[in-house]
């Protein structure tokens, strides 16, 4: 098991990451999420003891670590921007961490050769990384983490710099071959749709903190705050603030919904309501739909989907419905808005209301 306990890391007078305290459990796939800045590599590096937290402490297996030596440490790791020995060979690249730890003969040979074929490198074995591809040279970074046995292994937006097919491939193939080692792997990104295709669990992370761990789908469902809610939404929330008063919600002046369709108590104050742009649709869904007039700013097709982005009472919003939906600029249009379809966050940023199907049965 890792473990950090209250680590922080600050670097002159920023704090780069504030009293985090998360555990991985060994053979666990697990997740960190956030955009970029959010401080995603400066805890890679203190899991891998590149850098020293401020303060805190990291136990790997019980044993703080804290002040060892990356390389005398079982940790691999891959970054976005691959690293690769340049004078030596695709297969010296991954034969090396395996040379260093006295593996020999058909036994390297074997792990070598089995890593190429799962990573589609088996004919640049006798290139030089200088006469690959960049894709090339990060399935060899990959490939070398793969075989070197690690108990801890850091990937840090490791698909990144792959195209569209490699990339899915893969993203279903690491998490299997690193889980076949036992090790603890830790995966950054700044994509919630990977987040989702990886599963396992995730940390969602905001300015240097973790703002919620769990397993990957209730992180997603039932963020606790608005901070998890937005790292976990691509394209964006669409927020709207709204006041509750007589029971009834108000937006703009005007009745937004009316709680006993939400079949939730709530205090009268100030709250945010966030909806995923999926849950907005162009035709209402049933007898309680709420209509909102927007004007088109721009949209995009992708041909099964189509985004609108939309201007609704000046806030941006975006609007993602199935099949090719053809607007133009400055269009008026109406938007359907399911009442039981949105969160509720409070003035403090604190989960109030997450829509019914999201609800735990706990």
């Amino acid at each position: 098991m890792l473990e950090l306990l209250n680590v922080s890391k600050r670097v002159a007078r920023d704090n780069h990451i504030s009293d985090v305290t998360i555990a991985f459990e060994q053979g666990s796939l697990n997740v960190l999420l956030g955009p970029t800045l959010s401080g995603k590599t400066t805890l890679m590096r203190l899991m891998a003891g590149l850098d020293k937290p401020t303060s805190g402490d990291i136990k790997f297996n019980g044993k703080s670590v804290v002040g060892v030596s990356v390389r005398d440490r079982n940790v691999a790791m891959v970054y976005q921007q691959f690293i690769n020995y340049p004078g030596l060979t695709v297969y010296e690249n991954i034969a090396s961490p395996m040379r260093i730890a006295k593996v020999k003969g058909a036994a390297l040979d074997k792990k070598v050769r089995e890593a190429a074929r799962l990573l589609k490198l088996e004919p640049y074995l006798e290139r030089t990384p200088l006469n690959l591809s960049g894709g090339q040279q990060q399935r060899t970074a990959i490939a070398r983490a793969l075989v070197k046995g690690a108990e801890l292994v850091l990937l840090d937006e490791p698909l990144a710099n792959l195209d569209y097919k490699l990339r899915e491939e893969l993203r279903v193939e690491l998490p299997r071959l690193f889980a076949e080692t036992g090790a603890i792997l830790v995966y950054a990104t700044t994509e919630p749709q990977e987040a989702l295709l990886l599963g396992g669990k995730t940390a969602a992370l905001s300015e240097g903190r973790v703002t919620q761990f769990g397993d990957t789908i209730s992180v997603y469902n039932q963020p606790r705050d608005l901070s998890t809610a937005q790292s976990f939404s691509d394209p964006p929330f669409n927020l709207a603030h709204i006041s509750v008063a007589a029971n009834e919600m108000i937006f703009n002046g005007r009745p937004f919904g009316h709680l006993s369709d939400l079949k939730v108590n709530l205090a009268e104050g100030a709250y945010t309501a966030a909806i995923r742009p999926h849950h907005l649709s162009l035709v209402p869904t049933d007898q309680h739909s709420i209509k909102l007039s927007a004007v088109v700013r721009a949209s995009e097709i992708t041909g099964s989907e189509t985004f609108i982005h939309l201007n609704f009472a000046d806030n941006r919003w975006v609007i993602l419905t199935h099949g090719v939906h053809q607007v133009r600029p400055d269009d008026k249009i109406d938007v359907y808005l399911n009442p039981g379809s949105f969160y509720l966050f409070d003035s403090l940023g604190s989960l109030a209301h997450a829509p019914i199907a999201m609800q735990s049965k706990d």
